[in-house]
């Protein structure tokens, strides 16, 4: 199937640079309406047969423009724990070593105050397969478990490359296979799908930023 993995919208807590990751979580601010009404703009002509939004409202508020959304269970954000709701560098600098260190294989690894990587990936996996009999699908979900999820999944790209690659407010993740045969990493658009003028580049957003080393990488062949 080709799966496309859309973060939200911009929201309050994104410009404020807070870990914000609770249910139901914030709406989108006037940019991130923006920001999802050019995500429909987009996709209009694009064939989907499902499209998929969180438990967390701002991916249902990010999918609506385009379609009423099924909301599926177990695709939300990493809980950030003890440190939800901080907006300092040492609590975003836990959360996304933590996070990776999951994408990396290392699933004992506990969020402070959370879950370990083996819940988030069981729960993940979990919404994918309730998707993955479709042949396209576009699920709209959140900056840390989309990166996460695919430094943990993707067959051909090291976990690295998902951490060392910005993925901005309405930016795509494309990737292509099942959860039987494995997930094959497509494309990389970590910039907002309609372009610089959607970007805020004063926003804290710890969840989209670039972690470890910044060397740019390129998807190698399966």
């Amino acid at each position: 199937m080709r799966l496309l993995l859309i973060r939200h919208g911009q929201t309050p807590a994104n410009v404020l640079g807070q870990l914000d990751t609770a249910h139901p979580g914030p709406g989108l601010t006037a940019l991130g309406e923006r920001q999802a009404i050019a995500v429909a703009e987009s996709l209009s002509t694009q064939l989907i047969d499902g499209v998929f939004a969180t438990t967390l409202v701002r991916t249902q508020l990010t999918a609506r423009p385009f379609a009423e959304a099924t909301v599926i269970d177990g695709l939300h954000e990493i809980e950030a724990g003890d440190l939800e709701g901080r907006s300092d560098k040492a609590s975003a600098r836990t959360y996304l070593e933590t996070a990776f260190a999951w994408g990396s294989g290392e699933l004992d690894v506990t969020m402070p105050g959370a879950t370990d990587g083996h819940a988030f990936f069981e729960r993940f996996d979990r919404g994918i397969a309730a998707v993955s009999h479709l042949d396209s699908a576009a699920v709209f979900s959140h900056g840390a478990a989309i990166r996460v999820w695919t430094a943990g999944r993707a067959t051909n790209v090291p976990p690295i490359f998902a951490g060392s690659h910005e993925l901005d407010n309405t930016g795509v993740v494309e990737l292509a296979g099942s959860p039987e045969a494995g997930w094959t990493l497509v494309s990389w658009a970590g910039a907002p799908i309609g372009g610089p003028d959607l970007v805020d580049e004063a926003a804290g957003d710890p969840t989209g930023e670039a972690v470890g080393r910044s060397a740019r990488l390129t998807p190698r062949e399966a």
